[in-house]
């Protein structure tokens, strides 16, 4: 979604702060994300120097994610929305969380799963937090010999393979990282993927994300 975000969609290169650890050995492969969680993230976008807080619904067996952005109302002339991609069907549904205003929008890109690809480079094992307090994580990339530079960063939790941050290079002027927490295994409520009824006369292109 590219992840995503898409709609929105943070560091380059920017690789979560840990300890590092002393008998790290190379990684024998990636390890299998969970395909059905929820939780929040933050993403932050370099390009315009914004932070996006939302409440996530991930299910990466039917290609689907849901994106409520969290109202912060010290942000003046901000708008916040509720997002629906549906990659099967390769549309997203924008919704105004105030009027309940619906937009239908192609999606341009391919269904990209928050997981380690295969073909990944493995970078680094460590622990994130000190002593009695941490979390042992992996970094992996998309880092090649033949390549100068990473456009793809994934630091995933070592026992369960949650995602702890993302982050993507485009070029040098634009960089989204993702910052993950509060996960949970499993959809609460599959009908959070369902457009509101204000979606069957939706206008065909998106929404501007301020008021002013």
């Amino acid at each position: 979604l590219n992840r995503l975000l898409l709609v929105f969609v943070a560091a380059a290169g920017a690789s979560v702060l840990g300890l590092p650890r002393q008998d790290a050995s190379r990684a024998a492969g990636p390890c299998l994300a969970p395909l059905q969680w929820e939780g929040r993230w933050v993403l932050y976008d370099h390009s315009t120097g914004r932070n996006s807080r939302a409440a996530v619904s991930y299910d990466g067996q039917n290609q689907r994610i849901r994106v409520l952005q969290q109202n912060k109302k010290h942000t003046p002339c901000q708008k916040f929305f509720e997002y629906i991609y549906l990659y099967q069907s390769m549309v997203m549904f924008q919704i105004d969380q105030k009027t309940k205003d619906c937009s239908k929008v192609a999606l341009t890109e391919a269904w990209d799963p928050f997981d380690i690809p295969d073909n990944s480079t493995f970078e680094d094992q460590y622990f994130i937090g000190g002593p009695g307090d941490n979390v042992e994580v992996q970094e992996w990339s998309d880092r090649k010999p033949a390549r100068q530079h990473e456009t793809w960063v994934g630091v995933y939790t070592l026992k369960d393979c949650y995602p702890v941050q993302e982050t993507y290079t485009r070029n040098s002027s634009v960089t989204t990282s993702t910052r993950f927490f509060n996960l949970q295994l499993g959809i609460s409520d599959p009908n959070v993927f369902t457009p509101p009824s204000t979606c069957q006369s939706a206008r065909p292109e998106r929404m501007a994300e301020s008021a002013c």
